[in-house]
């Protein structure tokens, strides 16, 4: 029983830690004991071994974690990916090599058919390059998706890549170019997700997580033999879980690493990318992205904390025109100013035209003290949560996976 409890716990334990790493940091788990514990892991523990090493080394271990951690995270590299691909490679291989004699012909005939997928979604998730936006395809990008005047404002300025940034947009520093609906930049394939290939990435966690299941599902078959307990009593007794334990043991001892080790690390990984996947189509049927949940989560606190107001485009331009052209003339700094708010936040009357089927005048904006913008008090309304806000972007969850599906 000891071997199958140590394997059990060190492959549960990493995976569990796997899922508090990439997973803490959503806007939705920030404030549950998974995002306290991703705080505890990336945060105030390496904080703590900082402060060791600083008494012990002079901060020399620090120093060279730093440099391995920037290479890793801060920079375009292949090492998880290459990791990801070793570890799946070899897993499989040694499960085959060890296993193909002992499954029937129908069980081995489905065996390439849940192997290559995702070894070939990996690769158009990874060398995908078309949502880079470059001076070529620039005016191009500008004209995909309309600005929601809340998390895109037009006439943004990209300071590294000096191009406007296109609506639902991001800069990837570790890419080096903005990313067309950027969603996030994805280690597992060092590649950035957005327009084009995140239909992809959800390919690869689906067909990764069919893997695994098949995996553990030809371990079993093979192993069943040992794990018969027909004659241990009843589910509730304890001769019955002894014997399960024993049979448990004598199957482990027979499979080995190969079939059971394999097996057991396919069944207990699996909810990994099943569970991103189950996340990112909540993120479909919200008509969102990664990227953008961030965003609403900024303004869903700023909302609380009642400093958040809206008006529409049309009043706003209007009230601007009518000061810069009046008022100016007796307050001539007043009257800039409300033109200059206008012109801060994007609204003018020429934007980039776009087929898109959902319509908003909304405007959105933010403010220090609480009040809303000097000289325009009539035009804003204070609001206090999401619901009083469009998502431009929602089109319905279907409609919202189709576009996903077309590489948009």
């Amino acid at each position: 029983m000891g071997v199958l409890k140590n394997i059990a716990i060190g492959i549960l334990t990493l995976s569990l830690l796997t899922f508090i790493a990439l997973f803490g940091q959503l806007p939705a788990l920030r404030k549950t004991p998974i995002g306290w514990l991703q705080r505890a892991l990336c945060l105030h523990l390496p904080n703590g071994l900082r402060a060791i090493d600083g008494r012990a080394t002079g901060g020399r271990i620090t120093s060279h974690s730093k440099r391995l951690g920037r290479y890793l995270f801060y920079e375009q590299n292949p090492v998880v990916l290459i990791l990801f691909l070793t570890l799946l490679t070899g897993s499989a291989g040694l499960f085959i090599w060890n296993a193909l004699y002992q499954l029937p012909l129908r069980l081995i005939l489905p065996i390439p058919v849940v192997l290559i997928p995702p070894y070939w979604f990996t690769y158009l998730s990874a060398a995908y390059n078309s949502h880079y936006i470059t001076p070529a395809n620039h005016k191009e990008r500008l004209h995909d998706y309309p600005y929601d005047h809340v998390l895109f404002r037009p006439g943004t300025v990209c300071k590294t890549c000096n191009l406007t940034k296109p609506a639902r947009s991001k800069h990837c520093s570790l890419c080096g170019y903005c990313v067309a609906k950027c969603d996030h930049h994805c280690p597992w394939v060092a590649n950035c997700l957005g327009r084009g290939n995140y239909r992809y990435f959800l390919a690869l966690l689906l067909t990764l997580g069919i893997l695994q299941i098949y995996g553990a599902y030809l371990s079993y078959w093979i192993l069943r033999p040992y794990l018969d307990v027909s004659n241990a009593g009843s589910l509730m007794s304890s001769e019955y879980w002894t014997e399960l334990g024993d049979a448990i043991v004598d199957a482990v001892n027979m499979g080995g690493l190969s079939i059971a080790g394999v097996g057991l690390l396919a069944a207990t990984t699996a909810a990994l990318p099943l569970g991103l996947l189950a996340y990112h189509c909540y993120l479909i049927w919200a008509g969102m992205t990664t990227n953008e949940t961030q965003k609403w989560a900024d303004w869903r606190d700023d909302m609380s904390d009642a400093i958040v107001f809206r008006t529409t485009r049309d009043e706003l331009l209007s009230h601007a025109s009518t000061r810069s052209d009046g008022d100016q003339e007796v307050n001539g700094a007043d009257g800039a100013a409300q033109k200059g708010l206008a012109d801060d936040l994007g609204v003018t009357e020429e934007e980039p035209r776009v087929s898109w089927p959902i319509r908003s005048s909304q405007v959105i904006v933010r403010t220090n003290d609480g009040r809303p913008p000097r000289g325009q008090e009539s035009l804003w309304t204070r609001i206090w949560c999401l619901g009083d806000v469009d998502n431009l972007y929602d089109l319905g969850g279907w409609d919202n996976l189709m576009e996903v599906m077309k590489g948009r």
